[in-house]
C-alpha cells in the first residue's frame, strides 16, 4: 500500500491536504503528453474530458454508445414531447475541435492496473490515469425476469420502447369492444416514487387529461387509470415532506392513483401483484413500467476482483477522500460506481450534479498533480434538487429555501436548458417545449416498431 494511501487513512493527519504529488507515471504517450483514458461518455466522464480538453494531457474516452444522453429528460422522450436526437449529443461532435481527445466506441472487459493498460472488447488501451465512470443500470432486486414486464427507462431504447407501449394500449383501447379488456389497456402502473417515477406519472397525468383528449372515439381519455407504487410511506422519500406533499396533492389532481408503503410480489405479463401489509392487490394493466431502482455498473466486479477495493450492498465501490481507489492513486471511481460518504452520513446519490462534480474535480486534481500542486479532498457542493410534477408544477429544495408552483417550474425549465450540452439541442429543446407549452401538442407521439 502507498504511502499516500496511509496518509488518506490516518485519522490524525490533517485532510484538507491529501497529498503533494504521488502521481506514478507508468508511461509517456507521443509528444509527451500524459495519457487520461476516460470510461464511460456520461456526467462524470464528460465533465472530466470538458475539463482537460485544453491542458497538456492525451484523453481516451471509451463508451459502448457514440453519444451522450442527458438522461433527465428520457421520461419526455417516453411520453412522446421530445424526439431521442433532442436530448443526445454524439461524442465526436462535442470534442471535434479538441485534437487531444480521441473517441473509441467500445466496450471495456477488463483492467490490469499493475500494468496500466485496460482490456477493451477488440483490444487493449493503456494509461497513465484512468477515470472510471460507467454509469449504472436497472436493480430489479433479484426478479431480473420482471425487466421484460417492466421495463425501467435509462437508455434511448428504454424510451422508445415505453412510448411505443404508452400509445399502442391508447390505439388497443380505440378497437376494444370488451369494457374490461378497455379498462387493462386504459391502465398504466408506475412502480418507483422518485423524481422518475413522479415526472413519468405527472406527464402522463397530462398526456391524459390534456394532450389527448378528443383524439379518440371509442373512449374518453379521463377513463385512464394511472398508479403510482411506492414502498416508502411516501413519494419522494429524499425530498422534504413538505415538498413531497405538494407534489403528492399535484399528481391526485392530474388523475394520478399513489399507494404508498405498497411492496411489489410479483410481475408478470400484464398483471401486477402488491401487498401492504396484510393487504394484497393485483392490478391488471396495460402498461407496468420500472422506476423503483438503480444499481452501478458490473464493471463494479471487476475492479474489486483486480484491486481488492472493497465494494457496499449495491455493488458501489468504496473511494478515498480524492475519488481514487485506496492504494491505486491513478485510477479514479466517479459518478454512478462511486460510492463516497467521507464526513457525511449517508453516501453521495447517483444524480447528475454530483457526477459533473466529480469529473470536475478529477479533472482539477489531474492538472495540479502535474504540476505538482496541493490537492484537497473533493467535496460535493448540494446546489438544491429540483423535481418537475405536470405544466406549471415543481417543487424546489434549495436547502433553507423551499417552494413549489410555477417559479420552481420555471427554474426547472432552465436549469434543464444550460446542462444540456450543444446548442443545437439547447435551441430545439426550448422551442419544442415552447409550442408544447402553447399548443398542448406532442409531435413525437410515434408508433415504432423494431424488425
Amino acid at each position: 500500500m502507498s504511502d499516500n494511501t496511509s496518509i488518506r487513512n490516518n485519522p490524525k493527519i490533517d485532510q484538507k491536504v491529501i497529498t503533494e504529488n504521488p502521481f506514478p507515471i507508468i508511461g509517456q504517450a507521443p509528444g509527451g503528453h500524459h495519457r487520461v483514458v476516460i470510461v464511460g461518455g456520461g456526467f462524470a466522464g464528460l465533465y472530466a474530458a470538458r475539463s482537460l480538453k485544453r491542458a497538456r494531457v492525451s484523453i481516451t474516452i471509451i463508451d459502448r454508445r457514440n453519444f451522450h444522453l442527458f438522461q433527465p429528460l428520457l421520461y419526455q422522450v417516453a411520453t412522446g414531447e421530445l424526439s431521442p436526437g433532442d436530448i443526445a449529443s454524439p461524442l465526436r461532435a462535442v470534442f471535434r475541435h479538441n485534437k487531444n481527445i480521441t473517441v473509441v466506441k467500445d466496450e471495456v472487459v477488463d483492467i490490469e492496473p499493475g500494468q496500466g493498460y485496460i482490456a477493451t472488447s477488440t483490444g487493449q488501451i493503456p494509461y497513465d490515469t484512468l477515470i472510471l465512470a460507467p454509469g449504472s443500470q436497472h436493480h430489479y432486486f433479484g426478479h431480473d425476469e420482471w425487466e421484460k414486464s417492466a421495463p425501467g427507462l435509462k437508455t434511448i431504447e428504454d424510451a422508445l420502447e415505453i412510448r411505443k407501449r404508452i400509445f399502442e394500449n391508447f390505439e388497443l383501447a380505440e378497437q376494444e369492444k370488451n369494457p374490461d379488456k378497455r379498462r387493462r389497456h386504459l391502465t398504466f402502473v408506475v412502480i418507483g416514487g422518485g423524481p422518475t417515477g413522479v415526472e413519468l406519472t405527472g406527464t402522463m397525468g397530462e398526456l391524459a387529461l390534456k394532450t389527448l383528449r378528443g383524439e379518440f372515439r371509442s373512449f374518453d381519455t379521463i377513463q385512464v387509470r394511472i398508479i403510482l407504487i411506492e414502498g416508502n410511506r411516501r413519494i419522494l422519500p429524499t425530498y422534504p415532506e413538505k415538498l413531497a406533499g405538494k407534489a403528492h396533492k399535484t399528481l391526485t389532481k392530474l388523475g394520478v392513483t399513489i399507494k404508498t408503503g405498497c411492496l411489489v410480489t410479483s410481475i408478470e405479463n400484464d398483471l401486477i401483484k402488491i401487498k401492504s401489509g396484510d393487504d394484497a392487490e393485483t392490478i391488471s394493466a396495460g402498461t407496468i413500467l420500472w422506476a423503483a431502482g438503480i444499481r452501478p455498473s458490473a464493471l463494479g466486479k471487476i475492479i474489486s476482483q483486480k484491486t481488492g477495493t472493497e465494494l457496499d450492498h449495491l455493488g458501489r465501490i468504496m473511494v478515498a477522500p480524492d475519488l481514487s481507489l485506496p492504494g491505486y492513486p491513478s485510477i479514479f471511481v466517479i459518478g454512478d460506481l462511486a460510492h463516497f460518504s467521507h464526513g457525511r452520513h449517508e453516501p453521495l446519490p447517483g444524480i447528475a450534479p454530483v457526477a459533473m462534480q466529480q469529473g470536475r474535480y478529477v479533472a482539477g486534481l489531474i492538472k495540479r498533480r502535474l504540476k505538482g500542486g496541493k490537492i484537497r479532498p473533493f467535496h460535493y457542493s448540494n446546489r438544491g434538487n429540483l423535481a418537475v410534477i405536470g405544466r406549471n408544477a415543481a417543487i424546489a429544495d434549495f436547502g433553507h429555501i423551499r417552494f413549489s408552483g410555477f417559479i420552481a417550474w420555471l427554474i426547472w425549465v432552465f436549469v434543464h436548458i444550460g446542462y444540456l450540452i450543444e446548442f443545437d439541442n439547447k435551441l430545439l429543446v426550448m422551442i419544442q417545449w415552447g409550442w408544447n407549452y402553447f399548443t398542448r401538442k406532442r409531435g413525437a407521439r410515434l408508433i415504432t416498431e423494431r424488425k
